[in-house]
């Protein structure tokens, strides 16, 4: 039984499908982790640096990231995260349909902290979101948000 507190995650995701997809499997995990969604790499920026109408939001504990994203690209994105020092300790699981060698070595080297692929199928797709929330919302312990003084 978890007794831990709720996880924020932040997906960057531009297909509104998977999105919607993503959402229903994270809340059917009954975690009780709140899940926020930006369209692209710059709306993410925004979010992350609590700009504009993102100024009250609360820093993810974990970043689901698209690598072809519109406006800024998801490696793009993970570049600056990682490249910040408020920012670079949140992990980035990066969630795409590529199965390219070129792009898992990318987004590695740009310190991705996991890489999964999006099956097609639906099946294949809640079972990837299900070992998601298995290890990232339920299993690993987290750094804690700057200021989180909560145990």
């Amino acid at each position: 039984m978890n007794t831990r507190r709720p996880l924020e995650v932040l997906l960057v995701e531009d297909n509104p499908g998977d999105a919607r997809l993503t959402a229903e499997i994270l809340r059917a995990g009954g975690s009780g982790s709140t899940l926020q969604i930006v369209p692209d790499g710059v709306e993410a920026l925004e979010y992350l640096q609590r700009r504009g109408r993102y100024r009250d939001a609360r820093r993810p504990d974990v970043i689901l990231l698209d690598l072809n994203l519109p406006r800024k690209s998801g490696r793009e994105l993970l570049a600056e995260i990682k490249a910040d020092p408020t920012l670079k300790t949140i992990p980035v699981v990066v969630l795409t349909t590529s199965q390219a060698e070129s792009d898992i070595a990318q987004s590695y080297a740009l310190h991705a902290n996991a890489y999964l692929v999006k099956p097609i199928e639906l099946d294949g797709f809640a079972r990837v979101m299900h070992a998601f929330h298995l290890f990232w919302l339920e299993t690993a312990i987290l750094p804690r948000p700057p200021g989180d003084g909560s145990a």
